[in-house]
């Protein structure tokens, strides 16, 4: 194990803002200060993308969470901070309470279903942050998103790639997870517009991001024609290329979103072992990543009964 000593310096710089805060009069002197704050803590993010121990970056991060509220409370309309908060949540939302709660499922069907619950709505609040980035950079974009997605979408540029993906992909977490919000569903064209335009303006997007989210997303598109799974198969060609084979989520959407619904055992467990054999320290700034990965896949493989009829065994 190695620890990081990255949270002592955030930890100071705090205790520097609150006294800059304090003892500034000037209202544009302390939006510069909250600001300059901001800077540094939006970019942040490799520290936790990079740290061995999960448990440490989930006892951490609700922490940097807060405090990036608590900034955008002074500065609304910082780009950094929209971007942090939107992708922050999302991936707290995924990686220790979604995972978490569909984990505990089969020992506490309430209990998982109230992690369930806060889940979504920890994606939610990331979804609005996205769509503040995207309000901030293009004002009256989320009336225009709302009465015209296809139209609305045209207006983004590449520049709006990182914020787009966030809003969808937060927005299509938030549909996922419980499939009882018939507002959440109604929603699915919407996504669909926000995501197939980032795809458009930059398809290699973070190693392939895009592609990966796709993988799951072209399995329940609302407007797809064709075969479904094929899509998803040629997304998960892309995002593995994209990212040298050295992520392992891709594998494990597919794993889900095709080999279970194929029935398909063979595939699933070759997948999900393919997964595994990644190196999480072969690519410090995905190691993080890539461990919670290596958690779901054991899991997943664990669960392999359920997923998959014995007939296919």
């Amino acid at each position: 194990m190695n620890p990081k000593p990255s949270f002592l310096p955030v930890k100071f710089a705090t205790a520097t803002l609150l006294v800059t805060l304090i003892v500034t009069p000037g209202c544009s002197i302390k939006r510069l200060a909250v600001n300059k704050f901001g800077d540094a803590l939006a970019g942040s993010g490799t520290t936790f993308a990079s740290e061995d121990d999960p448990e440490l970056v989930q006892a951490a991060v609700p922490f940097s969470l807060k405090l990036m509220e608590s900034l955008l409370a002074e500065s609304p309309k910082h780009k950094g901070l929209l971007f942090a908060a939107s992708s922050g949540f999302t991936q707290y939302g995924y990686a220790f309470v979604q995972q978490d709660a569909e984990e505990l499922e089969e020992r506490d069907v309430a209990a998982s279903l109230e992690m369930r619950q806060r889940a979504r709505r920890l994606y939610l609040r990331a979804r609005d942050y996205a769509l503040r980035g995207l309000e901030s950079a293009h004002p009256g974009f989320s009336h225009a998103l709302r009465a015209d997605a296809l139209g609305a979408v045209k207006a983004l540029a590449k520049r709006d790639v990182p914020q787009t993906y966030w809003a969808a992909g937060s927005w299509a977490a938030a549909t996922a997870v419980i499939k009882d919000n018939p507002e959440l569903i109604n929603d699915l064209p919407t996504i669909e517009a926000l995501i197939d335009r980032a795809l458009e303006l930059d398809e290699g997007y973070d190693h392939g991001a895009i592609h990966s989210f796709l993988i799951s997303y072209e399995m329940s598109r609302p407007s797809g024609t064709g075969d479904r799974a094929a899509r998803s198969r040629a997304h998960f060609e892309r995002a593995v290329q994209l990212s040298g084979g050295q992520q392992a989520g891709p594998f494990i959407t597919l794993a889900e979103s095709v080999a279970i619904e194929q029935q398909n055992r063979k595939e699933f467990e070759s997948l999900l072992k393919q997964a595994l054999a990644i190196d999480a320290n072969a690519k410090p700034e995905w190691r993080l990543a890539n461990l919670i990965m290596e958690r779901r896949s054991r899991w997943l493989l664990r669960q392999e009964d359920n997923f998959i009829a014995n007939e296919h065994k």
